[in-house]
């Protein structure tokens, strides 16, 4: 499968590039002043998974623990936007098309107040500031779709299938001329990928707060909220700065810091694990004693798909797959104990493959 991107949006200076310094420890530039990123950084992210180090443990013989290899997640540092930017202001055009490079979006949003960092605005307001970015999207998605839909009009009198996209397209036009993003809507038919809409991408709020804002949500982070339910978009709460400090820890360090915050989990893993079931993916597993390993597909995904993700060879050739909950197979001991009660399956070409599936392809080939 393709990798998949999250971009990671906003205005600028609202802690874009610090987060995703603390992602990726990639050493974007984060500085106090509007464009300090241009080009887009990339950075690939392990998807935090507890199962896998179960797994792992069940494996393990005498001193020999298995190689643990995680699934990942790729975030794009997309520089901050601007009132203008669908007219190519503040370097827009670059800008949005490095969004429309990616599959989903993580808008950051400011939600503290700092007098020593600037806001490109002159004020702290987080739903103005989603508003901005929402509007930019909005309008060049109207110029998009304008274009698109004289072309159809030309084209939809003798053509079928371009008199359905064309109706399509107007109706995709009305949500955007209310000045709601695509995404909000439900449509007649689903919207083909090539109307290259930015606000039909999925988006995640990440409300960035100070440190003695995380336990408790503070009245910005509150009105982000009750902005993205009105979506159905998902919030995730973090501290920029802390997570910054964090990724430079030992991890029973880092551990004993959140302990101290009074934070469970650090908020890039939860953002991590989010932007991952925004993408719609799920993860599978291969194990044993070579190598504990989690593979990434697509909800949705039959066997052969699977197999397909690990060596193409293994999709052309598949022939059955044998398949256990990787909970299951903790509890029974090991492959051996799972088969003797009956707890391994026996699955073909149609099983549709489910998060946490502990799978063994036989191919012919």
């Amino acid at each position: 499968m393709s990798r998949l991107g999250i971009g990671i949006v906003g205005l600028p200076n609202v802690g874009k590039s610090t987060l995703f310094n603390a992602i990726t420890r990639a050493g974007a530039v984060a500085a106090n002043f509007p464009f300090a990123t241009i080009d887009k950084n990339v950075g690939s992210v392990p998807v935090p998974d507890e199962r896998l180090e179960a797994l792992a443990k069940l494996f393990t013989k005498g001193d020999r623990v298995p190689p643990i290899i995680p699934t990942s997640v790729e975030f794009v540092d997309i520089a901050g936007l601007v009132k203008g930017a669908h007219k190519g202001e503040g370097l827009g055009n670059q800008f949005l098309a490095n969004i429309r490079e990616v599959d989903a979006i993580a808008h950051v949003v400011r939600c503290f107040e700092d007098p020593n960092i600037v806001h490109v605005e002159g004020r702290v307001d987080p739903i103005s500031d989603i508003e901005t970015i929402n509007t930019e999207l909005i309008l060049a998605d109207l110029g998009t779709i304008e274009r698109r839909i004289e072309r159809l009009r030309r084209s939809a009198k003798g053509n079928k299938d371009d008199a359905a996209l064309l109706s399509l397209a107007e109706e995709v036009y009305a949500v955007l001329e209310r000045g709601e993003p695509v995404r909000s809507a439900s449509y007649s038919e689903p919207l083909p990928k090539d109307f290259g809409l930015l606000t039909g991408k999925p988006v995640i709020y990440v409300a960035n707060v100070a440190d003695s804002d995380l336990a408790e949500d503070n009245d910005m982070v509150k009105a982000v909220r009750e902005y993205a339910a009105k979506e159905g978009a998902e919030v995730v709460k973090i501290s920029a700065q802390i997570e910054g400090e964090l990724a430079e820890m030992p991890e029973d360090e880092a551990a004993a810091f959140l302990e101290e915050l009074g934070i469970e989990e650090s908020g890039l893993n939860k953002l991590v694990r989010v932007g991952y079931r925004t993408l719609g993916l799920i993860t599978f597993i291969t194990s044993g004693e070579k190598e504990v390993r989690a593979w990434t597909i697509r909800q949705g995904t039959k066997a052969p798909g699977a197999a397909g993700e690990i060596h193409s060879d293994l999709e052309r050739g598949f022939i059955r797959a044998e398949v256990i909950q990787w909970d299951k197979l903790i509890e029974a001991g090991g492959f051996a104990a799972a088969k003797a009660k009956g707890w391994v399956r026996t699955e073909g070409k149609d099983y549709v493959v489910q998060d946490g599936d502990v799978i063994l392809i036989l191919s012919g080939i």
